[in-house]
């Protein structure tokens, strides 16, 4: 183990200033490295769509200076004295949260995401009053709870989607026992959250259909990813000819959009599971729930215990994240492409190959 450091450190991140969610070099202190605090190195941090929700405030409580990030792979350089699961040079990921209550009921058990007093690991105040600052930047402290072990096998990079992208698609899966080969499901929207969906499920031996608004994406689901079926939604008779035909539904967009049609896909008892962040509210006309027993539900991201899973799930399947790495440099136009829809799926940001404080923003 390495000793602890007493003193601040002072590091570089990219943070957004305000709305226009521009990043650019930001310099602030870390915390005193606390009795169960690891210091990590950042290797690689993942961009997620809510990335662009927080840095551009859509969802209203946006903080600024603000740095993103929240599939964070880094090298482990420090632990603090009661720190029992991670030692200097383990391979770590950190997530979506840094911190919860402890106490609650989803807390003891096992499912911390939905504890209410949770703490972001961007865009919010940590215990000690300071503002908790995300993976675009060279290190972070993170209690050993909300860290877990990159697994032998699994290049760094393509963990980091694993993080958030990869963990919101299996915690729901496993947690409504949807984990059954056989299972007829669908994904609707193949973005970062959507590529993992079909290959978390075709890993499961589920006959996926990729449902989406055109047929512009059709070879890539098909052939690149491996989904069984591609379900244009725009298509009247195609829509009609798959009523009844699924078991659930895997709903990873990020904006308004109407229910129903997807509704009439499922079969009885078949499952809506949401997981886009949406600001706005979404409607349906309960008889088309109520004539099928079928369930609209929300699941978010996963537990710790869950993001352990995915990441063995995904070395035992050889499964793999479909990337575009990028420096630092290129973080601004990586959002711009992000909110245009325009990568396959999955931009990750290089941070220690990359200069941060001289890079130009």
């Amino acid at each position: 183990m390495g000793s602890v450091d007493a003193s601040e450190k002072t590091i570089t991140g990219w943070a957004a200033r305000d709305t226009t969610g521009h990043l650019s070099p930001y310099t602030y202190t870390l915390r005193r490295t606390g009795a169960e605090d690891v210091v990590l190195k950042v290797l690689y941090c993942g961009i997620c769509h809510t990335d662009l929700h927080q840095t551009k405030n859509h969802l209203g409580a946006s903080k600024y200076p603000m740095v993103p990030g929240h599939e964070v792979v880094g090298e482990v350089v420090e632990v603090g004295p009661e720190v029992s699961k991670y030692s200097v040079g383990d391979v770590v990921g950190v997530g979506v949260i840094v911190g919860c209550c402890r106490d609650c009921r989803p807390c003891k058990a096992n499912v911390e995401q939905y504890c209410n007093k949770k703490i972001w690991s961007y865009n919010d105040v940590y215990t000690d009053g300071k503002p908790t600052q995300g993976g675009f930047a060279s290190a972070m402290v993170v209690d050993q709870k909300f860290v877990v072990k990159i697994p032998a096998g699994l290049a760094p990079e393509q963990a980091a989607p694993l993080l958030c992208a990869g963990v919101t698609v299996y915690s729901p899966l496993k947690h409504f026992g949807l984990m059954t080969p056989g299972l007829r499901g669908g994904i609707l929207g193949l973005g970062g959250v959507g590529h993992m969906g079909v290959k978390v499920a075709k890993s499961m031996g589920h006959h996926v259909t990729v449902i989406s608004s055109s047929n512009k994406k059709r070879a890539e689901a098909m052939d690149d990813l491996g989904a069984d079926a591609y379900l244009v939604s725009s298509d009247e008779a195609q829509m009609a000819a798959a009523m009844d035909s699924l078991d659930y539904i895997i709903d990873t967009v990020p904006v308004k959009h109407p229910l129903e049609p997807y509704l009439a896909l499922l079969k009885m008892d078949g499952k809506l599971v949401l997981m886009g962040v949406i600001a706005e509210p979404l409607s349906f006309v309960s008889p088309m729930v109520m004539l099928g027993r079928k369930t609209i539900t929300g699941s978010f991201i996963g537990s710790i215990e869950e993001t352990e899973e995915v990441l063995r799930f995904c070395v035992e399947k050889g499964l793999t994240s479909q990337i575009e790495v990028v420096k630092m440099d290129y973080l601004n136009h990586a959002l711009e492409r992000l909110e245009r829809n325009d990568v396959r799926y999955r931009f990750v940001v290089d941070v220690a190959g990359s200069n941060i404080k001289d890079a130009d923003a």
